[in-house]
């Protein structure tokens, strides 16, 4: 293929504006409505082709970096109207008809699931008002019986042709028909269910599965369950944005769920075994003797089921042992004994120390 530069018979450094008035001289001189003859066409096409490569900055580095020099099947020849548009005033690229069946809107609904229903996944039923298929019409947007009528102004093809007068002589220009608004056809009877749209707002039922392990801001996309589309066009699809709501008893930080136990101190010093309720059913726990406040009780697999791949979390209880407040005499009395037969350190400090307990506590994300 030739060198676009030389096609242009410009210099490889011309500016933007030597290319464009190079291109218009020779634009003009081989357009075919002036120069009709099959070579001049074919010089018209390269001309425009060169022109579309060097005029856009991007393709003219790339050309001349070595990469731009496919020939015509490696460019878009979609700009070749463009330039047309540009320099004669119009596209002269002619279109089909426009089809009225289009794809319907998407749709995102927001779903609120509770901590308990995400460790194995949950099903709902959703409401959802959207726009559905107009049963009467069946999507046809016509009245039953009836169907769209051949355009009589552009006789089916949805365009306008008129021809115009220009620097290289007559040019022939289209546009979309006023008359049918571009579909080539016209409603007569349009559907008096629907108003002639083919789709109607309505309310429907959409079940949904939602799988185990999901969190706050995940979607779910499901496709085909969204908008119909006008003229008995396809569904878009519908995305459902999960937000899992708090508990209070229990948290999450990404598959395991987190919780606190109060300990009394004596069950501490001694030790005990308790019996909690978990989201998923009774959990036993063993709180052995001389447990400290902020040491962690780990469950293994009884976590969230993990969103992708096998298995469970774990559920990891924070121990607080809750010192008294008020005593007996008695009680007093007891515990002044056992003070003074046990030796204690004196307080001291120590670093502070932000752990696991700490947020546990703060229910980290709660």
């Amino acid at each position: 293929m030739a060198d676009h530069y030389e096609v242009l018979g410009v210099s490889r450094d011309a500016t933007p504006d030597e290319i464009k008035k190079a291109y218009r001289r020779l634009a003009r001189e081989l357009h075919p409505d002036v120069n009709p003859g099959a070579e001049a066409s074919e010089r018209f096409k390269e001309v425009t082709h060169a022109y579309d490569v060097l005029s856009d900055p991007k393709q003219r580095q790339q050309y001349d970096l070595g990469g731009g020099q496919g020939g015509f099947g490696g460019q878009n020849f979609g700009g070749f109207g463009d330039i047309f548009e540009t320099f004669f005033g119009a596209g002269q690229q002619s279109r089909g008809p426009r089809s009225r069946r289009e794809r319907g809107q998407d749709a995102l609904i927001r779903v609120e699931v509770g901590l308990d229903e995400v460790i194995f996944g949950t099903h709902r039923d959703i409401e959802v008002d959207t726009a559905v298929r107009c049963e009467t019409c069946q999507g046809s947007c016509c009245q039953p019986g009836t169907s769209p009528v051949t355009c009589d102004i552009c006789h089916g093809s949805g365009q306008i042709q008129r021809q115009v007068r220009s620097l290289l002589g007559n040019v022939m220009t289209s546009s979309p028909c006023g008359t049918c608004r571009g579909y080539g056809t016209i409603i007569a009877t349009p559907c008096i269910t629907c108003q002639g749209q083919g789709r109607v707002r309505a309310r429907r039922t959409v079940p949904v599965d939602i799988p185990a392990g999901v969190d706050t801001g995940v979607r779910l996309q499901m496709p085909g369950s969204g908008e119909a589309g006008p003229a008995g066009g396809p569904n878009g699809d519908l995305y459902l944005e999960i937000k899992v709501k708090n508990h209070e008893v229990f948290s999450r930080n990404g598959d395991d769920l987190l919780a606190t136990l109060e300990v009394a101190m004596t069950d501490a010093i001694l030790g005990t075994d308790a019996t909690i309720p978990g989201l998923d059913g009774d959990v036993e726990l063993e709180v052995k003797a001389g447990t400290q406040s902020g040491e962690i009780l780990t469950v293994k697999d009884r976590g969230v089921t993990k969103l992708r791949g096998n298995g469970r979390g774990d559920l990891k209880i924070g121990v607080q042992v809750v010192t008294p407040t008020k005593l007996s005499s008695k009680e007093r009395d007891l515990i002044s004994q056992f003070a003074a037969s046990k030796r204690s350190p004196e307080p001291e400090l120590s670093h502070f120390q932000q752990g696991l307990f700490a947020r546990l506590r703060d229910r980290f994300l709660g």
